[in-house]
């Protein structure tokens, strides 16, 4: 099925051109390649904040101390996040998504690269751990503007029957993202010495990350300005409005879908960031072997967002939400002692976390937009998730680990325990979600 858009010839005539129906698989391409590239910068941050950042920048103190601090300043960027939607949103309004996109993914990919070229502590003082913050400051402001409307686009325009598998699309970006993101430092930490990778090696992944921003941006600009997603992102109503009138029309959605998914959120940074630090901290393993099983890990997560599609479909997204909660809950009892159980341990915790994390973060995506009022749905889609991830991911690894190193690896399983409640608290609250999407 087509639509024809009058346009006018020389004479003034009308000119009727086809406009193609836009598929899911179209737009699926887009969330892939902008999620990906979003997911691989945050992945490189967070294992530099684990092997690198202690030492060049908090030398001054013990390792623990030093990766409490780097985790710290890894927080600082989900505050900045939903700042920099309310600035990204009048940006916006005022000149298009087009623009937007273009300055968030520039700021995004320059904060980045500014971080490779950071000079260390011993060099610079104080001002290298303050030159650091900045730049993460900058990487979660511009992240607030990469929301593009794809997800809740795809979401929206997938068949009846197809919601659930449509709305895990997105998050296959996450573990292709910590794939690429772990291979490349184990990479890098094998075939050089340390006192290089300390010096130069670790610069290396940022320079990539910030070429993948810049191809991830055309990829996505050639979908999002084409006159085809225009008219569908208009159709859909998916359009930047005030976030005053959001707020003040859609806060019981918001507050609710920032709390739903906050179960996988807390796991994700219990099965990527933090289980690298503790291995890092207190196991005689080497980072490599480590970073080689998060790798595998993700791969299996990968078949798990892909099984959450066909799950949500067929028994629904809430009681899927809601049995991945129970999941968790009964995962943070156990399973973060596997820590200590040599490789094998380390195996079985990042298998069985990043199935648990896949079927969960699978669908976490898809609950949010069809919650709005039609005209509220981009600006509140992007908000909901800010704070998801703030309130579910931001802190996690900072507490799991204070939580560990003061009374053991089974005290960090409280984080987890305590997303699981307020993610089957939210799905009870939810009406919405009582029905099949």
């Amino acid at each position: 099925m087509s639509t024809s858009t009058p346009t006018r010839d020389e004479l003034g005539l009308p000119i009727f051109k086809a406009r193609h129906e836009i598929s899911p698989g179209e737009i699926s391409i887009g969330v892939i390649i902008g999620r990906t590239s979003e997911f691989f910068d945050f992945f490189v941050y967070g294992i530099a904040s684990v092997l690198v950042f202690p030492a060049l920048f908090f030398p001054f103190v013990d390792a623990l101390t030093g990766t409490i601090y780097s985790f710290a300043i890894f927080a600082l960027a989900f505050v900045a996040r939903p700042f920099g939607s309310l600035f990204f949103m009048m940006i916006d309004r005022a000149y298009g998504r087009g623009t937007k996109l273009t300055i968030a993914l520039f700021m995004l990919g320059g904060s980045t690269a500014a971080i490779a070229f950071l000079p260390s502590y011993d060099s610079a003082g104080n001002t290298a751990i303050w030159l650091l913050a900045l730049f993460r400051l900058g990487q979660g402001f511009a992240l607030g503007g990469t929301w593009d409307g794809l997800a809740s686009l795809l979401a929206l325009n997938a068949p009846e029957e197809k919601r659930g598998w449509y709305a895990m699309v997105p998050q296959l970006g996450a573990p292709f993202g910590l794939m690429v993101a772990s291979a490349l430092f184990a990479f890098m930490v094998a075939s050089l010495p340390a006192e290089d990778f300390l010096d130069w090696g670790w610069r290396y992944p940022f320079f990539v990350a910030f070429a993948i921003n810049v191809v991830a941006l055309f990829a996505r600009l050639r979908i999002v300005v084409t006159e085809e997603f225009e008219h569908l992102f208009q159709s859909r109503d998916l359009q930047a409005v005030s976030v005053a009138s959001t707020i003040r029309d859609e806060w019981k959605t918001i507050v609710i879908g920032a709390f739903a998914p906050l179960a996988s959120f807390a796991l994700f940074h219990m099965v990527t960031v933090f289980p690298l630090s503790w291995v890092f901290l207190f196991t005689a393993d080497t980072p490599i072997s480590f970073l080689l099983i998060e790798a595998v890990a993700a791969a299996f997560g990968v078949v798990a967002v892909l099984a959450s599609g066909y799950l949500a479909d067929k028994f629904g997204r809430r009681t899927l939400l809601g049995s991945c909660a129970v999941g968790i809950a009964v995962f943070s009892g156990f399973a973060p002692m596997l820590l200590d159980g040599g490789m094998f341990g380390e195996i079985l915790f990042m298998v069985l976390g990043f199935i648990l994390l896949g079927l969960a973060f699978g669908q976490s995506s898809g609950v949010v937009a069809t919650g709005f009022a039609t005209e509220h749905r981009y600006t509140g889609s992007a908000l909901t998730s800010d704070l998801a991830w703030l309130f579910g991911a931001g802190f996690a690894p900072l507490a799991a680990l204070l939580l560990s190193a003061n009374f053991g690896l089974l005290a960090s399983g409280a984080y987890l325990f305590s997303g699981a409640i307020a993610t089957l608290l939210a799905l009870w609250l939810n009406r919405e979600l009582a029905s099949r999407k």
